[in-house]
């Protein structure tokens, strides 16, 4: 039987989970070498975008297929900008297990937790104010992570649309930030150490000469070949470059416009999941620029849907079957 989670059901089921060690795991399980992740499918339009991202890990009993949609038109029509399914089978038989009508959310919450990971084992100790380039349900969700990470509650927030930021600053406000708003990239590089970009911008919000030493950058935003938030030279003035993933990388996101110019090279790319591993180094100094770049790894997706799903199983009452009422 195929059991369906719609979006109140992921809700409930979300509630308690202990949803940042799943991620950390996936993340040190695919640089163990232990995932099979072939790479994203793509579709492009000018109305919108849709990711294809799929993969198991190696003695799972499922794999998953995850479709997520953005649709940047979406707000002046009444609906959210993102959408999407997740779907669990079985390893051994191929059959379709559990559906999470997600519409989304568990790509925007797997997301919000890679920021919080990178920020707890790269940014900085000492951190005046947190810096957030954006305005959207990724901006709110990626504060609403860092709260249990670091103690700084003071926060910049950029934002082009007036209107649009100030109802983002108010939803931070709620969460117990005490929020300051820009129009200028720049002043938030001035004024933080760690940085949290999530615009779908082409073109470089931030460039080296704002970034000041001891800065964490984690740009979640740039997940299509054509996206880019920050000034290569930042990469390249950077200590440390971690991604989730080299192969993706090389394609997709900040280090793929970083190594399409020359400001870096491959070899200079560290996999977060490596740092959990214990392989690499996390943070080595107050004053070092480091830079994570998410490019969103299938794994994130499989941790975040097995939880679910495992929440489900111990309560049946939160899923409906396929084709039933």
């Amino acid at each position: 039987m195929t059991r369906v989670l719609d979006r109140a059901a992921i809700a409930a089921a979300l509630a308690d989970l202990d949803l940042v060690g799943r991620i950390e795991a996936g993340f040190a399980a695919y640089s163990a070498g232990r995932c099979n992740v072939p790479p994203v499918g793509e579709l492009l339009m000018e109305t919108g975008e849709v990711h294809i991202k799929y993969g198991c890990v190696t003695g799972d009993p499922t794999y998953l297929v995850k479709i997520a949609s953005g649709f940047p038109g979406n707000p002046a029509r009444g609906l959210p900008s993102g959408n999407g399914v997740m779907l669990i089978f079985s390893q051994q038989t191929g059959a379709l297990e559990t559906v999470l009508l997600d519409e989304g959310h568990l790509t925007d919450l797997r997301t919000a937790i890679a920021g919080a990971v990178a920020a707890r084992l790269l940014a900085p100790p000492d951190i005046p104010a947190i810096g957030i380039l954006g305005t959207g349900i990724q901006a709110r969700l990626q504060a609403r992570e860092l709260r249990a990470v670091v103690a700084c509650r003071d926060l910049v927030l950029y934002g082009r649309d007036a209107s649009r930021r100030a109802a983002c600053r108010a939803d931070l406000a709620a969460m117990g930030f005490v929020v300051r708003e820009t129009d200028d990239p720049a002043e938030v590089a001035r004024a933080c150490r760690l940085i949290v970009t999530t615009t779908s911008a082409e073109a470089p919000l931030l460039s080296a000469a704002d970034i000041r030493p001891g800065t964490h950058l984690s740009a979640m935003g740039s997940d299509t070949p054509a996206k880019q938030e920050l000034d290569p030279a930042i990469l390249a003035r950077a200590a440390r470059v971690i991604v989730d993933s080299r192969p993706q990388a090389l394609l997709r996101g900040e280090a793929h416009r970083a190594l399409a110019v020359g400001a870096i090279d491959a070899s200079c790319l560290d996999e977060i999941g490596e740092i959990l591993l214990g392989r690499k180094p996390g943070r080595r100094a107050a004053d070092e620029i480091t830079v994570f770049d998410s490019t969103g790894l299938a794994v994130q997706d499989i941790a975040i849907a097995a939880a679910v799903a495992e929440r489900a199983t111990a309560a049946p009452a939160l899923a409906r079957s396929l084709g039933g009422d």
